[in-house]
């Protein structure tokens, strides 16, 4: 390899680039790295969200809607009137990864103005004693998100009774 020549002109624009410079007086760098950021704690809260609800079972319809909103809502969410504009598959997720994974999902589809959503959550196949744990606790924690004005099981040819639509509230900001 050459050694590149560094003529007086280039050498002067770069000490006038840089500045002033002084000496470090410590010869020593420390080689602690910084502390990793802690994992939040689960708190009472938390872990009661996690406890499984009393539940439906694989093959049973899910549906719910918020006080006040029109009666033809849910029949409208039922049959496609609201076109899906993000989905999200929970399959092979703990409780715990699910709930964190579906309230970010739901807080960027606001951002983003989404406000008719799939969710995949199966019919828990594989869960221990037949029992579909995320679909149970898909139920409890989207009945009680504060953007979620109606939900239902999907239609058969997007997962049936293992996903559900789900209509979001339309903020200030995302409507058009």
């Amino acid at each position: 390899m050459k050694k590149k020549l560094v003529d007086s002109e280039d050498s002067d624009l770069f000490r006038a680039s840089v500045g002033e410079v002084r000496a470090i007086k410590q010869e020593k760098i420390s080689a602690t790295s910084p502390k990793p950021k802690p994992y939040p704690k689960r708190t009472e809260d938390s872990e009661r969200d996690l406890e499984l609800p009393e539940g439906v079972g694989r093959e049973e319809v899910l549906a719910f809607t918020t006080t006040g909103l029109a009666k033809d809502v849910l029949k409208k969410l039922r049959s496609g009137y609201f076109p899906v504009e993000a989905e999200i598959d929970l399959h092979g997720l703990t409780a715990y990864e699910a709930k964190r994974e579906l309230f970010d999902f739901i807080k960027h589809c606001m951002k983003d103005g989404c406000h008719c959503i799939h969710v995949v959550h199966g019919k828990g196949y594989r869960s221990d004693d037949a029992y579909p744990v995320l679909k149970n606790h898909l139920n409890k924690w989207l009945r009680q998100h504060h953007d979620v004005l109606a939900f239902c099981s999907a239609a058969g040819k997007d997962g049936g009774a293992g996903a559900v639509y789900v209509l979001l509230a339309h903020t200030a900001s995302t409507r058009r």
